[in-house]
């Protein structure tokens, strides 16, 4: 890191009804480092972030890039200054092929004027090989997974002609090898003079990646520090502006009685010979590297993809869903890990999208909505998950990221399913927003549901479940219980990258 700035955001403020998002904050990124940019769900990140691209006019408040002074930017300026921003929730073109995504808009053409293909697809594997990347460039981006968009809308950004890349939670959906592969690359652009702006609510990767780290709080600018000057405890505290202690479940209420049994299913090339039992207010956590079937079994059990051969049964009951909608009527519940694609309506308000899993609750024989019955459970999530929202009659697409997440989970739980399943249920989530949800799931537990979270986070597999169980190229090959002195998240993330499995 040098002493040259790169950007100087001062004096941004930005209102919207009800809220003020922005208050004279301000942002300073020099040449070479990586900047962390942290706060709750709601504190004005993402608000910021637009307004440098462009797609927000901010109230008040001066962008400087590299010399030059913008009082309004547009999305053209901000990338001929040569920022590029990667979102959390990752945009490709899926009907084009990946080559076609990395190079759109600089697509190699012959002496005719025609698409030079021979040159795209090596271009393409010549950039994907210098991330470390192996992806099958003729591929349509539409048959990628999650973590592959992720990583492809990294490669774009990375390898155009930028000064300063925003990444904002990029890790979320990544496996660790590959988060260290992507770390080990920004190091090195760091040296050739690339800044970042890393948004992110995983702490641990702003003491592992950043330089320096910015702390925004309720829409104002809390400072600016050395991640060398600072630890865990102290960045959670001016986060929050309070004490604040990673969740852990001390208390089970676990019954004997089997809720959900998985016996010998299998399906080819996804996962084989699963046996699982959960039992009521059991929460079971299960991990694994991308692609280890965790995924794939998810899916499976919602009905959204086919579950193979084997037997499942939730109360007793066989699972006959071949769709969501039948998997919810027997009794089992998904929070996806692509919620903008599976999990919300986001051109509706809130209060549609957390009580349209329980209409038939609130709605009398006539099929009128009773509203006071409907808008009672929707207050009550927004105040338990802290959903920040300005009404209950927001559009869901209007919210931060993390609050999205909050309002997917209330529907799910105002459902109080048999078996809920979640899949990275903290993406894009903060500290608090984190407790909150957690908080739900022991509450639900408490209740009789039995819980499945699908997760690589083992720290906090290892805080919030009574077993945690690792997937390893299909099959099911390690188990920690609670209490057991093996159960860390040290043991968990050995097991989950295989250990002693490969032959």
């Amino acid at each position: 890191m040098n002493n040259k700035v790169i950007l100087k955001m001062e004096g941004m403020c930005q209102a919207f009804p009800g809220v003020q998002a922005l208050e004279e904050v301000g942002l300073e990124v020099y040449k070479g480092e990586v900047l962390g940019l942290v706060g709750k769900n709601g504190a004005g990140k993402s608000t910021l972030v637009r307004i440098l691209m462009g797609l927000q006019t901010p109230d008040a408040g001066t962008i400087t890039i590299d010399g030059k002074s913008y009082e309004r930017m547009a999305s053209s300026a901000a990338l001929q200054a040569g920022v590029a921003y990667v979102p959390q929730i990752v945009n490709v073109m899926d009907s084009l092929s990946v080559a076609e995504n990395i190079l759109a808009g600089d697509m190699p053409v012959s002496r005719l004027g025609l698409v030079d293909w021979k040159e795209v697809y090596r271009e393409a594997e010549s950039r994907l090989a210098r991330l470390g990347l192996n992806l099958d460039v003729r591929k349509p981006a539409e048959g990628l997974k999650v973590a592959e968009k992720t990583m492809l809308a990294i490669a774009k950004a990375l390898f155009g002609d930028t000064k300063l890349i925003i990444l904002d939670e990029c890790t979320a959906p990544l496996p660790h090898a590959d988060i260290e592969l992507l770390f080990d690359f920004i190091k090195s652009l760091e040296g050739q003079g690339v800044a970042f702006i890393y948004i992110s609510h995983h702490l641990e990767e702003v003491f592992e990646i950043c330089d320096r780290v910015t702390v925004l709080r309720d829409g104002l600018g809390a400072g600016t520090y050395q991640v060398a000057d600072l630890d865990m405890d102290k960045l959670a505290h001016l986060i929050a502006g309070e004490d604040v202690k990673e969740y852990e479940r001390f208390a089970s209420a676990i019954k004997d009685r089997p809720v959900l049994k998985i016996e010998g299913l299998t399906r080819r090339g996804s996962y084989e010979d699963i046996d699982l039992v959960l039992h009521e207010g059991e929460v079971v956590g299960l991990s694994g590297l991308q692609g280890c079937g965790a995924e794939d079994l998810a899916a499976g059990l919602f009905g959204m993809e086919r579950r193979g051969v084997g037997s499942v049964t939730i109360n007793g009951r066989p699972l006959t869903a071949r769709n969501p909608k039948e998997a919810f009527s027997q009794g089992l519940a998904l929070l996806p890990q692509d919620r903008n694609k599976y999990g919300m309506v986001g051109l509706r308000p809130v209060r549609e999208n957390v009580t349209y899993t329980v209409l038939d609750r609130i709605r009398n024989f006539l099929g009128v909505i009773w509203r006071k019955k409907e808008e009672s459970i929707v207050d009550g999530y927004i105040e338990s998950l802290g959903i920040k929202t300005p009404s209950r009659e927001e559009l869901v697409r209007q919210l931060s990221g993390g609050n999205q997440q909050k309002v997917v989970f209330a529907k799910l739980a105002a459902v109080g399913p048999s078996v809920l399943v979640l899949h990275e249920p903290t993406t894009g989530v903060d500290i608090r927003a984190k407790q909150d949800i957690f908080k739900i799931v022991d509450d639900l537990a408490s209740k009789g549901s039995a819980i499945l979270v699908i997760s690589s986070k083992a720290r906090e597999q290892a805080g919030i479940c009574d077993r945690v169980i690792v997937m390893y190229k299909g099959r099911i090959v390690k188990e920690f219980h609670k209490g057991d002195s093996g159960m860390t998240p040290e043991n968990i993330v050995r097991a989950i990258e295989g250990e002693g499995y490969d032959e």
